[in-house]
């Protein structure tokens, strides 16, 4: 889980900037937490204490509203419907704390 939250900091500067370079530092000045960090601490805060995954995803998304949460999420979360034709790459993002040994 540490090593995702790390990633996504480390990378955040260039999700919207992709790179093809494997030089460059990891911890820069612009750097900052993402969506993909909320919402993994927001499921391991769920594994670890109960409840419901969809309520502790809206709490944290109400907790870092200015977030770069995808377009389906944002309306999942302002309307309580589904919506489909994701991209699909959010869970796998977010996953790391099923692994946690509880």
């Amino acid at each position: 889980m540490l090593g995702a939250i790390a990633g996504d900091i480390i990378g955040s500067i260039y999700e919207f900037n992709n790179i093809k370079t494997t030089e460059f530092p990891l911890f820069s000045p612009g750097c900052s937490f993402t969506d993909d960090t909320v919402l993994t601490v927001a499921l391991a805060d769920c594994i670890l204490h109960g409840g419901d995954y969809g309520e502790k995803m809206k709490e944290y998304y109400g907790l870092y509203p200015n977030e770069s949460y995808g377009a389906r999420f944002l309306h999942w979360v302002q309307t309580g419907t589904a919506a489909y034709n994701s991209f699909g790459n959010g869970a796998a993002m977010r996953i790391s704390p099923a692994g946690v040994d509880c």
